[in-house]
């Protein structure tokens, strides 16, 4: 029988005569060979459809974004919101470009009216990346004013922009000078100040307005789920005695571009006793039958959707040992007991109360959260362990519609082995969705 996470190559050629003019796929992009923007590849449409996915239909998803920032602008009586985070200039506009590179180098930005309005400055000569979309009402240049591009004209540049930003808030905005930032350069803080702009937090404008989920949001989550574990399929089967740490986290990769993801945020892989503690990234560590492996995806994939999701293997297929399976089952229960809590109208804090509790022993090494939200990356909310709660937490609701991950990472100090488990869930109206159908591993119990 076929696994839901084998790969049947699909190996006919696409006929571009038979491309009809107009043409849409599935999700509703232009169905043209030649297209600028990214997106899934044959093969993710294929696999989908295998299983029976409906992909997100895009303008209608495009729509209901923007309209929520919209609705968080107008709750806090703010006239718009400047964005320089790549991911947050992916919501409001779904553009892409070099993404983890403007993560370092604020090259773009994006202004949103609480009408609506939608200016996107891109990089020099990049206009075209976005002209697709109907939604981005005017295309400009000239956001750039970090040292690397400007040097000691910095200051000079971020004048030049802030004075286009205070005429926007002026022609759409009236009166109001409230201005929501995500993040800027401090040459940017300083002469919005000037002008007399009332900046604001735009962290909290987006991520409220990113918690919850519309439902081709969630079609696109579904399908890049989909995507990311046949990709975790190909890296279990390069798992083998002799390859390193890097060839087997290196399929996920492959995995996950050829189906038209994006990239991944870390490189969290280990292996033997390099799993423990947490957190150490995949280097040339050469594997052993009967080594345990651990591996958290973090994932951006298709339509710039995360997937986080983690599991931990036996290489060679070999019987773990008493206590990797002591170390598995607990993790296990762990995930399972807080998976059953999530509900509509549950607090975060009661969630806290009510999760499971982890034995002494593992506690000092514990995750750093027992649940966060998900959606173009790890988003709001983060709920703590009780041990971080005093320090750390903060209140809210469970709401349908919001995304989580429940996790764990189980490894004793001293200890040799760490198990990572974790999966990816949907808020609905009467409980949960599980997100994520990636076996566990059936010989740790």
């Amino acid at each position: 029988m076929t696994s839901p996470f084998s790969i049947t190559p699909d190996n006919r050629r696409i006929d571009p005569a038979r491309r009809r003019a107009g043409a849409l796929k599935a999700d509703g992009s232009p169905d043209d060979n030649d297209r600028t923007e990214i997106g899934p590849t044959p093969l993710a449409f294929a696999e989908w459809s295998a299983l029976g996915l409906p992909p997100p239909h895009l303008p209608t998803l495009r729509e209901y974004r923007l309209k929520r920032i919209q609705e968080q602008l107008v709750a806090r009586d703010l006239a718009g919101i400047l964005l320089f985070d790549p991911l947050n200039i992916r919501y409001a506009t779904d553009t892409t470009n070099m993404q983890l590179w403007t993560t370092h180098n604020p090259a773009r930005a994006c202004f949103v009216a609480a009408s609506g309005h939608v200016v996107l400055w891109d990089f020099h000569g990049c206009e075209h990346l976005s002209a697709h979309l109907p939604l981005v009402s005017e295309l400009r240049s000239g956001a750039s004013f970090f040292y690397f591009e400007t040097g000691d004209r910095t200051d000079e540049h971020a004048r030049r922009f802030a004075q286009q930003v205070d005429d926007l808030l002026r022609q759409h905005g009236g009166a109001n000078r409230r201005l929501a930032v995500d993040r800027i350069e401090l040459s940017g803080v300083r002469a919005l100040d000037a002008l007399g702009v009332q900046l604001h937090s735009g962290q909290e404008v987006t991520e409220f307005a990113r918690v919850i989920k519309g439902p081709d949001e969630i079609k696109a989550m579904r399908c890049a789920v989909a995507s990311c574990e046949a990709s975790i399929h190909e890296m279990r089967q390069a798992m083998r005695a002799g390859a390193t740490e890097n060839d087997v986290w290196s399929a996920l990769h492959a995995g996950n571009i050829r189906r038209g993801g994006e990239w991944i945020e870390t490189r969290i892989l280990s292996s033997g006793p390099r799993t423990n503690p947490w957190f150490q990234e995949s280097g040339p560590r050469m594997l052993s039958d009967g080594d345990l492996l651990s591996f958290d995806t973090d994932l951006v994939g298709v339509y710039g959707m995360c997937v986080d999701m983690s599991r931990s293997w036996i290489c060679g297929g070999l019987e773990p040992t008493a206590e990797q399976k002591r170390l598995y089952q607990i993790a296990h229960a762990h995930i399972s007991h807080n998976t059953e809590l999530v509900k509509p109208g549950v607090s975060f804090t009661e969630l806290t109360a009510l999760a499971h509790r982890l034995p002494e022993s593992c506690r000092a090494q514990r995750y750093g959260v027992l649940f966060h939200g998900v959606g173009l990356c790890d988003e709001y909310p983060c709920i703590r362990y009780p041990e971080d709660l005093e320090a750390y937490g903060y209140e809210g609701v469970l709401q349908p519609g919001m995304a989580l991950c429940v996790e764990a990472y189980i490894g004793e100090v001293g200890g040799r082995d760490g198990i990572k488990l974790e999966n990816q869930l949907l808020v609905t109206e009467t409980g949960y969705e599980l997100l994520t159908h990636y076996p566990f591993d059936e010989s740790f119990f």
